[in-house]
């Protein structure tokens, strides 16, 4: 029973030490910076691309986040690449460094469990990613209030507000994949060599390969190809292998979240149109209904990856 009821013992004090060193180290302060001069030029060319463009828009504030202008691409897109990239810096030594430093087992030597040390290094890089992506949501807010001059509307807010918790919780599926491989490889060059090669696979190529591997398991019917039309199953396959990438998942609920219009993140059917006017801004709360299912993906993959972590952790042996 007392095992039981102070499982979290410590864990205060491992939150506190963590999030001091992130917020400390050199490696944090050479990934904000790399992330805020990149998020600065998308934003300058959005803005300028939005200056240039006369047609009234009444969701001009969220253009700022996925317009673009070459050669530089979208906010969202940089964020979609360089947010991983923060994720995995903070968490590939999170568990092994204590190994190799020898100190993990002076640490579970204190009145600290297990359960306690890798929660609060998993909600360290987590509060960390959270406070640099509200420290750039604000910039970006700020920014183009200065240069647009024309302040934000409720839901322009309320929508923004969303991407920047999906951004986090996208965050957190990197940071728990970089924890997880931090504990099985006692090398952390190798644990960031792997989460970062997965990380370009499920990212870049994945997404590539499921056109390929929805053909074989559902191959074209020759009566659309005739007409240059993709096949419904085959489509429908594709996407439905596509979203194993967080990467994919995290895009879908972007356009459904900062594209008003969107009313499906899948084929489009004559029934979901009745009654609809085409190009018309659906309401927020619709907006989020159609993005749940994958915000709820995302944030299976981030409990999935730390629950098998926290299991292999559980049963590793710890030598003083």
């Amino acid at each position: 029973m007392r095992r039981e009821g102070s499982a979290f013992q410590g864990l205060g004090v491992v939150l506190l030490k963590e999030l001091s060193d992130h917020l400390t180290s050199i490696r944090m302060r050479v990934l904000e910076w790399l992330i805020v001069l990149v998020a600065l030029a998308a934003l300058y060319g959005a803005i300028q691309q939005i200056k240039d463009t006369t047609a009234e828009d009444p969701f001009l504030f969220l253009r700022l986040f996925t317009t673009s202008r070459d050669p530089l691409p979208s906010f969202v897109s940089f964020i979609s690449f360089l947010v991983p990239l923060m994720a995995i810096g903070l968490g590939f030594d999170a568990v092994n460094s204590e190994f190799n430093r020898r100190t993990l087992s002076r640490i579970l030597a204190q009145p600290i469990y297990r359960d306690a040390l890798l929660f609060g290094k998993f909600l360290a890089g987590l509060i960390t990613l959270a406070i640099s992506l509200v420290t750039l949501w604000l910039l970006v807010i700020g920014l183009g209030l200065l240069l647009i001059g024309i302040p934000p509307g409720a839901e322009e807010i309320g929508r923004g507000f969303l991407f920047l918790l999906v951004t986090i919780i996208y965050a957190g599926v990197w940071l728990a994949l970089a924890l997880l491989f931090s504990i099985l490889f006692r090398s952390a060059a190798t644990a960031a060599l792997v989460t970062l090669g997965i990380w370009l696979f499920i990212s870049f190529i994945w997404p590539v390969l499921a056109g390929a591997v929805a053909q074989i398991i559902v191959p074209p019917d020759p009566r659309y190809l005739a007409l240059g039309l993709p096949t419904p199953g085959t489509a429908q396959a594709e996407q439905i292998l596509a979203r194993f990438s967080p990467s994919t998942l995290f895009a879908e609920v972007v356009v459904a979240i900062l594209d008003p219009t969107t009313r499906s993140l899948g084929p489009i059917y004559l029934s979901q149109l009745q009654g609809a006017v085409l190009g018309a801004p659906l309401p927020i709360g619709e907006s989020i209904l159609i993005a749940w299912p994958q915000t709820v993906g995302l944030i299976a993959g981030t409990i999935m990856l730390f629950v098998i972590g926290y299991v292999v952790f559980q049963r590793q042996e710890v030598r003083a």
